[in-house]
C-alpha cells in the first residue's frame, strides 16, 4: 500500500476465533473496523466486529465480495487454504504474504524453509508410508515424534515412537497421512520470539518469552525469560532472520528449544504467520500489545513501543478452568481475558490470565 491506511478503514480477517477478537478490540483503540470470515456461525470475533460473513473458505464468490468491503486482509489461523489467500489478494493487499502461511501449513516445507536459511532445527525426514517411516527410524533414532505434515496443533496430529515396533500402530494413529519423522532434542528450556514486522521492513521484537507446555497445549508463557543476553541476540537474530527471508509483514512467532547445557543451543520448533498465544501477555505488561502492533504493520502504520512496563505470567484457561471466572475476577492485579465461548470442552483454550509484577532486567 502507498499510504497508510486511515482511521475509519476495515480489516477484513479470516478466521474468527479468540485472535480474530483480541485483533478487533485493537484495532477498535486505533479508530479502525474490522469484518471476520469464518466459516461457522458461532465465531468469538463476532461479538466485537463492525460486521461478519459465514462461509466456506472455498467459495470464491463469497471471499471476492469480503474482499471488496475492506481495505486489507489478514488472517488469524494459519491453515487459510491457499486459493482463499489468492481470491482475497486478487482485490485487496493480504499481510502477512501467501508465502509465510504455504511455508508455514506444511511442516516438512517448514522445516526445509528453516534449516535452507542454515537455522539449527531437530533431525527430521519425511514419510509417506511405513518403508519410508522405518528408515527414517534408522536415520534419525529414537525417541522421535511421528507428526502429520499439516493441520496439527495444540499437540494434534503427532505421535511418540520410542521404539522401531511402534512405527506400524504410530503410522495407524495419524490415519496414514503424509507426515514429518522428528527427533527429540532434549532441551533445557521452551522459548519463543514476537517478532513484529512493518511494510517498510523495519522489524522490531518483544522479550523473549519462555513456555510451559502440557499435553501439547501451551500452559504458562513468563516474561523475562530465564536466559543470558546471548540467548536473547540469538533468539531475535533467529526470527528477523526468517521475518526478512519471507518478506513478511505483521507479527511472527518463532517457537524455538534450548538445548541442554548448550548456550545459545537454540533449535527452532516451528513459527506461526500470526499474532500467537505465547504473545498474549503483552496486552497488559507492554505499551502497545501485539494485537495492536499487527494492525499497525498490515495497515502501513508506524510500529508501535514494544517494550514491557512489567513482568508477567501469562496463564490459559483451559476447559473448565474458566469456571474459576468469579475468584479470578477478584484478584487484584490480575489481567482476565475470556474468549465468549459458549461451550468449555477439554482441551479448547477458553480464556487467559496475566499477573504482573514489578519489572526486572532478567
Amino acid at each position: 500500500m502507498p499510504e497508510p491506511l486511515p482511521p475509519g478503514s476495515t480489516i477484513g480477517i479470516l478466521g474468527g476465533g479468540q485472535l480474530g477478537r483480541m485483533l478487533s478490540v485493537a484495532a477498535s483503540r486505533l479508530g479502525l473496523k474490522t469484518q471476520i470470515y469464518n466459516d461457522t456461525p458461532d465465531a468469538p470475533a463476532f461479538d466485537v466486529a463492525a460486521a461478519s460473513t459465514v462461509g466456506a473458505y472455498e467459495d470464491a464468490s463469497l471471499l471476492s465480495d469480503f474482499a471488496k468491503r475492506v481495505d486489507v486482509v489478514t488472517c488469524e489461523f494459519e491453515n487459510v487454504p491457499a486459493k482463499a489467500l489468492h481470491v482475497a489478494g486478487e482485490i485487496a493487499p493480504v499481510f502477512p504474504p501467501a508465502k509465510a502461511f504455504s511455508v508455514a501449513q506444511d511442516r516438512l516445507a517448514e522445516k526445509d524453509f528453516v534449516s535452507g536459511l542454515r537455522i539449527p532445527v531437530a533431525p527430521y525426514a519425511a514419510v509417506d508410508n511405513l518403508g519410508d517411516l522405518n528408515k527414517a527410524l534408522a536415520r534419525v533414532g529414537t525417541p522421535a515424534l511421528l507428526k502429520t505434515r499439516r493441520f496439527g496443533y495444540d499437540g494434534k496430529g503427532q505421535v511418540a515412537i520410542h521404539t522401531q515396533c511402534e512405527a506400524e500402530t504410530a503410522l495407524e494413529k495419524i490415519g496414514a497421512a503424509p507426515s514429518l519423522l522428528e527427533g527429540i532434542v532434549p532441551f533445557q528450556r521452551e522459548l519463543s520470539v514476537i517478532a513484529v514486522r512493518g511494510q517498510d521492513g523495519e522489524t522490531r521484537f518483544y522479550d523473549v518469552v519462555e513456555n510451559v507446555h502440557q499435553g501439547g497445549i501451551l500452559a504458562t508463557s513468563r516474561v523475562p525469560a530465564s536466559i543470558s543476553d546471548s540467548v536473547v541476540f540469538e533468539a531475535r537474530k533467529i526470527a528477523g532472520t526468517i521475518a526478512e527471508a519471507l518478506n513478511y509483514v505483521g507479527v511472527l512467532c518463532v517457537e524455538m528449544f534450548q538445548r541442554e547445557g548448550e548456550e545459545p543451543g537454540l533449535i527452532v520448533n516451528e513459527f506461526a504467520p500470526r499474532v500467537h498465544n505465547s504473545g498474549h501477555w503483552t496486552i497488559d505488561a507492554c505499551r502497545v500489545s501485539q494485537f495492536e502492533n499487527h494492525v499497525r504493520a498490515i495497515c502501513g502504520w508506524p510500529l508501535g513501543d514494544v517494550s514491557r512496563h512489567s513482568n508477567a505470567v501469562m496463564t490459559n484457561l483451559i476447559g473448565d478452568d474458566v469456571e474459576a471466572w468469579p475468584a479470578l475476577a477478584a484478584e487484584p492485579g490480575l489481567g482476565l481475558h475470556l474468549y465468549g465461548k459458549a461451550e468449555a470442552r477439554p482441551g479448547r483454550k477458553m480464556g487467559h490470565v496475566t499477573r504482573l509484577t514489578p519489572k526486572t532486567s532478567d
